[in-house]
């Protein structure tokens, strides 16, 4: 199949690709740069911005880490991941992924869209006010991620209702995705909530909406194979994360790709989060620590997630997800919590941007 250009907003995509958000410290300016000067939509997760690399830019410190939610999504740092992306890409469309469920949400996105985002991609609960938070700029465009047909028309009627517009594009996820699903335990592994099943239905109310919305289909999206299928069931394009983490120009460290290298499928497992939703990671010493509820010390320095409730949800889970997702984008592989799709297994090289791009569009062959 021949991949076709697709609009967002006032943006064009080369390919039907979006290359999926992960924070903290995964995808920013090296891997969403290069993925936008490829043709897709490079995006660069706003989550952790005070973390790891970009810690001169962070005042106040505590037990080693951003002291407060401003510090943990640093304004001065999500300038200069977009600044060094921007350096890569140049004018190509270029993305931000911003959960829902943060703290600051409303700050975040406005930082986000004066940092220089053509587009925001939300999920991790229904962003019902976005388009308030991004009223300032006409022309970056807004897309929620949805697990179901239900949740994007509860989504579109408010926005309509309230702000006169409507979803720039869709990113429908289904349950093999890595990092925070929006299915539960039983979900996942139940055939009628996979991604093959939820396609037509999503498209149908995006057609209902606004027959201009594009819908991109993620979770467990691996290959050209993959892709030409989800743009069958009636996809107009794709969303990718964990793929593109076996790539050169990733900002994950050396350690986190060699785990994927290594790792076997029984070895990516749902776990459970402080975050209120199932995830998906690599099992790492960390998670048999948890396991045990050994050893790991729970404070809620930088008060990063609505739904933890200041750590309470973390000392029941038994971690606190922004110190261990920051340890994994360090690469501490006793303390760090690694997200991996169903898929991730399937990594057996390291390989560029540009080679990974041109084996999406044009077959593994390539």
């Amino acid at each position: 199949m021949k991949l076709q250009p697709v609009k967002i907003g006032k943006h064009t995509l080369r390919y039907p690709i979006i290359q999926g958000g992960m924070g903290v410290g995964i995808s920013w300016s090296n891997l969403a740069g290069s993925v936008s000067k490829e043709g897709a939509l490079g995006v660069i997760s706003s989550i952790g911005t005070g973390n790891y690399q970009n810690r001169r830019f962070v005042k106040n410190f505590s037990f080693d880490r951003p002291s407060g939610t401003a510090e943990f999504y640093n304004r001065g740092a999500t300038f200069e991941i977009f600044k060094k992306a921007r350096e890569i890409c140049g004018d190509a469309p270029l993305g931000a992924n911003i959960l829902q469920a943060i703290n600051d949400y409303e700050r975040v996105v406005i930082d986000t869209c004066e940092a220089g985002a053509d587009i925001i991609i939300t999920g991790a609960g229904l962003p019902m006010n976005m388009p308030e938070y991004a009223a300032d700029f006409p022309d970056v465009a807004l897309i929620p991620i949805v697990s179901s047909s239900k949740a994007l028309c509860l989504i579109a009627k408010r926005w309509e209702q309230r702000f006169k517009r409507v979803p720039d594009a869709v990113v429908l996820e289904g349950p093999l995705s890595g990092g925070h699903q929006g299915f539960t335990y039983e979900q996942c592994i139940d055939p009628e909530y996979q991604l093959e099943k939820l396609i037509a239905p999503v498209v149908a109310a995006a057609r209902s909406i606004d027959a201009s919305i594009p819908v991109f289909a993620a979770g467990g999206i691996w290959d050209h194979d993959d892709i030409a299928r989800a743009i069958e069931l009636g996809a107009s394009g794709v969303q990718m994360g964990t793929r593109f983490i076996g790539t050169f120009e990733c900002d994950a460290p050396d350690i986190y790709k060699r785990l994927l290298l290594d790792c076997t499928a029984d070895q990516i497992k749902l776990i459970s989060s402080p975050v209120g939703y199932p995830a998906r990671a690599i099992r790492t010493p960390l998670i048999d620590t948890i396991d045990r509820r050994d050893g790991l010390a729970i404070r809620c320095v930088s008060n990063c997630v609505v739904p933890c409730k200041r750590g309470e949800e973390a000392k029941k889970v038994g971690y606190c997800i922004a110190d261990r997702l920051s340890d994994a984008a360090a690469g501490i592989l006793e303390t760090g919590l690694f997200f991996s799709g169903s898929n991730g297994h399937r990594i057996d090289k390291i390989i560029s941007v540009h080679e990974l791009m041109q084996k999406l569009v044009n077959g593994e062959e390539v």
